[in-house]
């Protein structure tokens, strides 16, 4: 199938970015990506979406939006929402609501950042999500750039040292977003897990010292959804919109920080008795289940049933597990880079029943 790279949640002008659309596209043209997702905070900024094009090169951008309730003090429960094509933030006051009626526009909602610590070194709060009661969620954020960032710091001068050394700060989703996101795979529940970077290319001042923090182009070299759809983008800006959403509402994508080494390639299938599955894809296990892992290059893979490692593989492209039992299985794949093992990528899962 093909495959076509996504940068999602980003902010412009609109919200508390400091870039336009134009700048967001221009940027995603520059790195080589497909498509990107504009969510600005509590507004949906039409006019934007469709395809950018610099020389012969394009990217589609589609025009989503990251909702809350902006009266609930502490903040928490932000919601992605894409696809719906209209302003839904005056629903934020109830998050289930919200859900019906995201659902009822026929848009995708993801769970933003479930996990964000707070970092009281640079004055940032906790904003996780909390109300775990809701349902009818396509799933959610499982790797944020920057709420990974949030966790490490841990005074002035670590954000200093990461505004001027950004490739060093990821290492993976925080452990606490994989352990909810397995816990409620294991409950039964089909939920996707999507890579966003949370871009805001904010530009900061220190005396006559001037610098943007985290560009959007260095957001769109690292942390991104890997999209696998029936045909490569072309022209039709509705057909094309609408392929990308049913793959991702289908789970037919994994997360890849491409910055250390590009992720393209990866497949993680299945084939059964009498079928195939991709990622998101449901498979019977009777006679068997074959997973096979490809992988861009050499590296650490791990194979996990219902969260719980099953199997590692150090240092291969091809991995191969006959699965007898029923489980929900997935993969994280892990390089070194700069020092330190990272995450390199993580599937969404094969379902077998």
């Amino acid at each position: 199938m093909p495959e076509i790279v996504v940068n999602l949640h980003m902010h412009t002008r609109y919200s508390d970015g400091d870039g336009l659309h134009a700048d967001i596209a221009s940027a995603a043209i520059n790195t080589g990506l497909d498509a990107v997702i504009v969510t600005d905070h509590n507004v949906w900024v039409d006019g934007f979406a469709g395809y950018h094009q610099v020389g012969n090169r394009k990217v589609l951008m589609l025009v989503g939006e990251e909702i809350h309730d902006q009266a609930r003090q502490p903040q928490k429960n932000h919601m992605l929402v894409i696809g719906a094509n209209r302003e839904l933030a005056t629903y934020a006051y109830d998050p289930q609501l919200l859900l019906d009626m995201v659902a009822k526009a026929g848009g995708l909602a993801f769970l933003a950042h479930p996990v964000d610590p707070a970092a009281p070194a640079v004055g940032e709060t906790d904003i996780s999500w909390v109300d775990w009661n809701v349902h009818g969620y396509t799933g959610l954020e499982l790797w944020n750039g920057f709420s990974e960032l949030k966790a490490y710091l841990k005074s002035y001068l670590h954000a200093i040292y990461y505004v001027y050394f950004p490739h060093r700060i990821a290492r993976g989703p925080l452990p606490e977003a994989l352990r909810r996101w397995d816990e409620l795979l294991s409950a039964g529940r089909k939920v996707v897990a999507v890579g966003g970077s949370d871009a805001h290319a904010h530009l900061q001042h220190l005396g006559p010292l001037r610098r943007t923090v985290f560009p959007y182009e260095f957001h769109f070299h690292a942390v991104n959804t890997h999209v696998l759809v029936p045909r490569p983008l072309g022209s039709d800006v509705a057909a094309d919109t609408s392929m990308l959403l049913e793959a991702l509402s289908s789970g037919h994508c994994f997360i890849g920080y491409d910055l250390p080494s590009p992720t393209r390639g990866f497949r993680f299938t299945a084939r059964g008795l009498e079928a195939s599955a991709e990622m998101g894809d449901e498979l019977d296990a009777r006679g068997g289940v074959t997973l096979q892992i490809r992988l861009p290059r050499l590296a650490e893979c791990v194979l996990l049933r219902d969260g719980m490692p099953l199997r590692t593989w150090h240092k291969h492209e091809l991995c191969t597990y006959i699965a007898t039992q029923p489980g929900v299985y997935r993969v994280e794949v892990y390089i070194h880079y700069l020092g330190k093992r990272r995450g390199w990528i993580f599937s969404n899962p094969v379902y077998v029943r």
